[in-house]
C-alpha cells in the first residue's frame, strides 16, 4: 500500500499525503515512505511542499495501530517520527505546506516541521491527546509550542478545543491564511521563489535560524556573524551582488506588488 502521491513541478518537489479514507492518519508505514520520499526529493528538488489529498490535511496519528503498541513500541514509534520530521526541518530543502481541514494532533506536528505553512479557510488545528489518555510524540512539545508558545498549547492539550485558520495565524501556527481551495497554489507559488535563492543562503536559513534561537544572545551573535561571512564569500553569492550593483536584479517591492 503507498500512503503518498509525489510529483514533480520544476524545481519543486509535491508529496501528497493519501490516505483520504483514514483523514490522511500517520502510521509506522506512513512515515517511512514520508522519510524515502523526503530523500528523494533531496536529490533533484530546490524546495518542497506537503499538502494533503481528500477533505483534510492530516487528522494525526492512527490511533488503532497506536492502541495495539507495547510501551517501548510506543517510544521507538515517536522516535522514528521524530528522526523523519527532523529531516523535514533541518535537511537541505525549505519546505512548505498547504494546509486544508483537519490539521490535528500529529498532523500538526509534521506541519509545524515545515517552514513555512500556509492555510486555506477551512483550517482547523486542534491537540487532542489529552482526551485520548496520551501525549505528544510527534516533537510538537518543541516544535508547536514553539511556535504558538507553551500557554496556548496547554491549553489546546487540557481542553480540547480545536482553532480556526485566522487564529492559528494569529497565534504564529501559521503565515498565510488563504481562500478556501487556494493553499496547495499558495504553497508551491512560495516554494518556487524560495528555490530562486542561493542553496547556501536556504541551508543557513533552515538550518542556523532555529539553532541560534536555541543559543544565548551573545552566542547567536558570534554565530550569525561566521554564518554571514560564509555565505557572502560565496561565488554564487558575489554574482548576485554583482547583478544588484550593476542593477540588473530585481529591488525589494512594495507588500502585494510581488504576488506573495
Amino acid at each position: 500500500m503507498t500512503y503518498l502521491a509525489t510529483e514533480t513541478r520544476g524545481d519543486i518537489a509535491l508529496i501528497g499525503l493519501n490516505r483520504p479514507e483514514k483523514r490522511n492518519a500517520i502510521s509506522d508505514a506512513f512515515v517511512e515512505e514520508l522519510e524515502a520520499a523526503v530523500a528523494e526529493a533531496e536529490t533533484h528538488a530546490k524546495a518542497g511542499v506537503i499538502h494533503g489529498i481528500g477533505p483534510h490535511f492530516c487528522a494525526g496519528l492512527d490511533l488503532a495501530e497506536h492502541v495495539k503498541k507495547t510501551p517501548f513500541e510506543g517510544v521507538h514509534g515517536s522516535r522514528q517520527w521524530h528522526r523523519v520530521f527532523d529531516r523535514i526541518q533541518r535537511g537541505r530543502l525549505p519546505w512548505f505546506s498547504a494546509l486544508h481541514g483537519a490539521v490535528v494532533g500529529g498532523g500538526l506536528e509534521l506541519a509545524a516541521s515545515t517552514h513555512v505553512r500556509v492555510a486555506d479557510s477551512t483550517a482547523f488545528f486542534a491537540l487532542p491527546e489529552g482526551q485520548r489518555g496520551i501525549f505528544v510524540g510527534g516533537g510538537g512539545s518543541v516544535r508547536a509550542a514553539r511556535l504558538m508558545g507553551v500557554a496556548r498549547m496547554t491549553d489546546l492539550m487540557l481542553t480540547g478545543r480545536s482553532v480556526d485558520a485566522a487564529t492559528a495565524e494569529a497565534w504564529n501556527l501559521v503565515q498565510y491564511v488563504v481562500p478556501e481551495g487556494t493553499a496547495l497554489e499558495r504553497a508551491v507559488a512560495l516554494a518556487e521563489k524560495a528555490a530562486t535563492n542561493a542553496e547556501i543562503s536556504n541551508y543557513a536559513v533552515i538550518n542556523a535560524l532555529p539553532r541560534i534561537q536555541d543559543m544565548s544572545s551573545d552566542d547567536g551573535l558570534f554565530v550569525e556573524s561566521f554564518i554571514a561571512s560564509f555565505t557572502a564569500t560565496s561565488p554564487e553569492a558575489e554574482a548576485r551582488l554583482n547583478a544588484f550593483l550593476a542593477k540588473k536584479a530585481a529591488k525589494v517591492s512594495k507588500p502585494g506588488d510581488d504576488g506573495a
